[in-house]
Formats: C-alpha cells, sequence, structure tokens
C-alpha cells in the first residue's frame, strides 16, 4: 500500500526544489495522491476493507488542508500541483 522509495524519490524530485526537499508543501500533496490513488485501486477490489477505506479518508482530508494552505499562500505553485496531478478543483 505505501508508495515505494522510488516513487516518493521520483516526487520529490519532480515537485521539491532539489533532491532532499520532501517537506515542501507541494511534495506531500503529491506523496498523498499517490497513495490515495494506491488506496483507491485496493478498494476497487476489497470492498468491505474498512481500516484501509478510513485511511483513505484520512488521507484525502489530509490532502484538502493541505491543498487549502498552498492555494493561501503560493496560488501560482497550488494551480501548477492540481494541474500536473489531475487533482479536480
Amino acid at each position: 500500500m505505501a508508495v515505494t522509495k522510488e516513487t516518493k524519490a521520483k516526487l520529490v524530485k519532480e515537485f521539491g526544489k532539489n533532491d532532499k526537499d520532501s517537506g515542501a508543501t507541494e511534495v506531500q500533496i503529491a506523496v498523498l495522491t499517490a497513495e490515495i490513488n494506491d488506496l483507491t485501486e485496493h478498494l476497487k477490489v476489497h470492498t468491505h476493507d474498512y481500516h484501509s477505506k478510513r485511511g483513505l479518508l484520512m488521507k484525502v482530508g489530509k490532502r484538502r488542508s493541505l491543498l487549502a494552505y498552498l492555494k493561501k499562500n503560493d496560488v501560482v505553485s497550488y494551480r501548477n500541483v492540481i494541474e500536473k496531478l489531475g487533482i479536480r478543483k
């Protein structure tokens, strides 16, 4: 379920300012989006996995709050992130 090291490193490189910038808001949103996509695929097969469903909802809420923070502080970066990740707003 978790994002692999290689996938996370690729997301950090794409969305971060450098290769070690894993704490940037854009990177956190990208990693959460990857985790949300994985969990969504898992729940399509395992419909009664309620613990994973709860985890999915918590990740969606965390991503929503990070997106709201990014929109409030840096609108240009917010627009770039939702466009690259295909998030609808």
